[in-house]
């Protein structure tokens, strides 16, 4: 009883760059067919109804019940199009008053409409029959209430997952014959005769209905007049009915239950015994042989739905549409293969083959939108890139991150050389003369560069993987691809950092040794005296506070200790008690299994460092060409003497350190 296009996202998810979408809501609903009119002008039926009450309702395309917000919901006019069943070949009439009452819309107006569809309303509304309500509105923000969740919503408490329209602008209301909510109940009061003859066509009297059914008797006429006209009308309404059930009864009979949908569109728009059995006809006539027809509803957004479920992604709904995920669940209940994946793109490009036999042309259209024109394009390329991209990421930040808490990052928008410069010198506020004169900073000789490059490599899911139909491999390759570049951003940022026997040294007053440099209280002790007893270019202190205990897998438990433990017991017998630990809390430690690698210039399991925070003063500073800190991967199909698809991950960042005060080096022995 609802449909829905994918509609435009709210704070709670990003909008959607598409036009504002149409829902149809059918709701709780009571409906009141009444006659009136004035002295003297045609009388035509008015209804009172409730379009919506306000309750969450389960709608096609939505995944979770929809509540529309009364509070958001714009009404353009009080002169709104009543319809039946949101058809706009099937007129009622029109509303002349909507206004929104207690958390429910409520619409009165008129059947003013000369439509076989009013008619068979107002015929049907005297006989009982329970109409009910349901609203047309196009969607313009909704926000989406995760479970667990709760929300008060037009006076009303729901709890999550559901999806609120927290913006919309009302279209039209229709005459339903089965609503959502199977609860409520409508009442439909008589009508009058007369009106009832007005709808047909038959303008028989001027005088006033009244909600009771019967004629007033207007000025200068006879009871005894009005009541033959009154006879005559109803003479004719019977007539009229039987004529409408003959013919209904023939339609049923022709379909024999068989054409439900014929039936329905035979009834609803008055068709005769003839027609309906032409249609029938048509509909039994031999089909011509099946040709494959692109699915509309399968669009770039659909099928990497698909891939994201079928391949398990954790919490897709934080990467695709809610409806795009519905509508994939639906179409592809089993999963989506690869060739599967291949075969729709190819279809949706204009390629005509049946199956995947022909391999190549159906990575040909595959990987070429727009080869066919005219036709909706989708670019698998993209969808693996967006799917594969997902999976990159998880590869990506599986591999140890110790280096991102240690460094500063710098955004460069190209791969030259950029220099960073610190003041010193005359870098102290001086006081301000009379006048309000301020004096200059200089610029001085400390200077500390960096760039970034290019780091890459190709993997291809080749053709076997394709004929095996093996989606795992769009998941397997970015993942190997994204941890290919966690290892090597780790790589390069601690080779960098470890060849450092030219910066951490005596000269630069950051470096101590000898055995009482072992990482406990004393030599914590030591490596943080001589941090805070460095000077700027003055001989003044340099003013930057260390916070960060970086050491290596070895001396992981006793950082641990020095940072949490309130006090470190030794049982030797020249131990004094109690020992309290003075650096409980001090510094963050971060423990990294490179500082102590045989692989690595400067590897030791015993020497440790104490840094400033690298927002304060940074030993290191990795630059990320635009600021982009994760890799990039991209699908292409393959080259010509290749068969499969290649799948390219790159990332382009450069390391370098930079000031030498920002930390001490303890070489924990003699």
């Amino acid at each position: 009883m609802a449909k829905s296009k994918t509609p435009t996202r709210s704070a709670a998810s990003q909008p959607d760059q598409g036009a504002a979408q149409t829902i149809e809501i059918t709701a709780a609903a009571q409906i009141d067919i009444e006659a009136a009119a004035g002295e003297g002008t045609t009388a035509l039926p008015r209804f009172k109804m409730i379009a919506y009450t306000g309750s969450a309702m389960r709608v096609a395309a939505w995944r979770h019940p929809v509540i529309l917000d009364l509070a958001g919901l714009n009404i353009p006019s009080q002169m709104r199009p009543i319809r039946f069943s949101h058809d706009p070949a099937s007129g009622v009439g029109h509303t002349d008053a909507i206004r929104i009452e207690q958390g429910q819309l409520i619409a009165s107006g008129l059947v003013s409409r000369d439509t076989p569809t009013a008619r068979e309303i107002v015929t049907s509304s005297k006989n009982g029959f329970p109409w009910q309500a349901s609203v047309g509105a196009s969607v313009e923000e909704f926000e989406f209430i995760r479970e667990g969740q709760k929300v008060l919503v037009n006076g009303q408490e729901f709890a999550g997952p559901v999806n609120v329209v927290r913006k919309a602008t009302l279209g039209e209301i229709s005459f339903v014959d089965l609503g959502a909510d199977g609860k409520t109940s409508v009442n439909v009061a008589a009508i009058a005769a007369n009106q009832e003859n007005i709808m047909d066509g038959e303008n028989k009297d001027n005088g006033t209905a009244s909600n009771n059914g019967t004629m007033t008797q207007p000025k200068g006429e006879s009871t005894d007049d009005a009541s033959t006209v009154n006879a005559s009308a109803i003479e004719g309404i019977r007539a009229q009915a039987l004529a409408e059930t003959t013919r209904i009864s023939a339609v049923r009979r022709l379909c024999a239950g068989q054409h439900h949908e014929i039936e329905a569109k035979a009834i609803r728009e008055g068709w005769d015994a003839t027609r309906t059995e032409l249609e029938i006809l048509r509909a039994n006539r031999p089909k011509a042989p099946a040709i494959h027809v692109h699915d509309q509803n399968v669009s770039t957004q659909v099928l990497e739905a698909a891939c994201m479920l079928t391949a398990g992604l954790d919490e897709p709904e934080k990467h695709c549409e809610e409806q795009a995920l519905d509508l994939a669940s639906k179409r592809f209940r089993g999963g989506i293969g690869l060739q599967e994946l291949l075969l729709e793109a190819a279809w949706a490009n204009g390629y005509s083959g049946r199956n995947f036999r022909d391999s190549r042309n159906v990575l040909k259209f595959a990987f070429n939108p727009g080869i066919e024109a005219g036709l909706s394009t989708i670019d698998v390329g993209g969808i693996l890139s967006n799917v594969a991209n997902k999976f990159l990421l998880e590869g990506f930040f599986s591999v140890e991150r110790t280096w991102r808490n240690i460094t500063a990052v710098r955004n460069v928008s190209d791969f030259k050389t950029v220099t960073s410069y610190r003041l010193i010198g005359k870098d102290q506020y001086e006081i301000v003369a009379p006048g309000g004169e301020l004096k200059h900073g200089t610029l001085g000789e400390e200077q500390y560069t960096n760039k970034a490059d290019t780091y890459g490599l190709l993997l291809s899911i080749d053709r076997r993987d394709i004929i095996n139909d093996d989606l795992g491999a769009i998941t397997t390759v970015p993942r190997k691809l994204g941890r290919g570049s966690g290892l090597k951003i780790n790589d390069v940022f601690w080779s960098v950092f470890m060849a450092n026997s030219d910066f951490f040294k005596v000269g630069n007053k950051n470096f101590i040794s000898g055995a009482d440099t072992a990482l406990t209280i004393d030599g914590l002790t030591k490596g943080e005296v001589t941090f805070m007893d460095q000077v700027d270019g003055d001989g003044k202190p340099i003013g930057v506070m260390p916070a960060i205990l970086l050491v290596p897998t070895a001396l992981s438990a006793i950082g641990t200790q020095l940072f949490k433990s309130m006090e470190l017991r030794d049982t030797t017998a020249s131990t004094k008690y109690p020992v309290s630990n003075p650096h409980q809390g001090k510094f963050r430690v971060e423990v990294s299994r490179y500082l102590s690698n045989a692989q690595y210039t400067g590897n030791s399991a015993k020497a440790w460092y104490l840094l400033a925070d690298a927002a304060d003063l940074p030993v290191i500073e990795v630059a990320f060409l635009n600021g982009q800190e994760s890799p990039t991967i991209e699908t292409a199909e393959a080259d010509f003497n290749v068969l499969g698809i290649q799948m390219r991950g790159y990332h382009d960042f450069g390391c370098a350190l930079q000031d030498p005060r920002g930390g001490v080096k303890s070489k924990g022995e003699s």
